[in-house]
């Protein structure tokens, strides 16, 4: 093996080691959840409930999850799982936001189930690089990493397409520019510290190696 990649493949395997061990340890639920229900999640999603001051989820993430607002992540065949821990994250603090942390706290443990069984059945909608100077760029932290920043490609937790894998990776492709250049942006800055180790690599990205790879995930179906 040669000596000189050895510390990005070791950076690669700590990185799948530790992201596999917690990134999903908050979906265990701590009580029985009753029997999922996906209509009632789409009730909430669309409609909100006034009465707890919830607003609905689509008026900001789209109908079924397929938002058109650049800064608003697209929510549609999102793994359930991903979306349950998003959800508990925001209501125990570990991710904060100051619109969906009082969102979430309002949610019970079933209504979160309900939402996220709803949405991980939405068909998504395609998204599209804009960059064509920065396309290669992308395609390459994307698929095959940095290897010189150990920087581990992307691909290798969250597949060739960005379809993620249920209960371990996040779906990230067709996802907007703009939120995951946010998103990139946070965990290196500390700002979001929920997804180990996602702050790790994020950290030795550049803002244009960011919006690259942002744009190039942005395109993928």
């Amino acid at each position: 093996m040669n000596r000189a990649f050895s510390p990005f493949l070791k950076s690669l395997l700590a990185a799948l080691i530790v992201f596999s061990s917690t990134a999903y340890a908050a979906d265990a639920p701590t009580a029985a959840v009753a029997k999922i229900d996906p209509a009632k999640g789409e009730a909430l999603y669309t409609n909100g409930d006034a009465g707890r001051n919830i607003p609905a989820c689509a008026s900001c993430h789209g109908a079924g999850g397929n938002s058109t607002i650049a800064q608003n992540p697209r929510l549609s065949a999102q793994h359930d799982a991903y979306i349950v821990k998003q959800l508990r994250d925001f209501k125990t603090a570990d991710r904060n936001n100051p619109i969906m942390s009082p969102i979430a706290k309002a949610l019970t443990d079933e209504e979160i189930h309900n939402i996220a069984a709803y949405l991980n059945a939405q068909a998504p909608k395609s998204g599209a690089a804009k960059s064509a100077d920065t396309l290669a760029m992308g395609k390459q932290i994307y698929r095959g990493g940095i290897a010189e920043k150990n920087v581990p490609a992307c691909a290798a937790c969250h597949g060739p397409n960005a379809a993620g894998i249920p209960a371990q990776y996040p779906r990230l492709a067709g996802q907007h520019q703009d939120y995951t250049v946010a998103e990139l942006t946070n965990f290196r800055s500390g700002a979001r510290k929920n997804s180990a180790p996602m702050d790790e690599i994020a950290d030795r990205l550049s803002d244009k190696e960011i919006k690259a790879v942002a744009d190039y995930i942005a395109g993928l179906k």
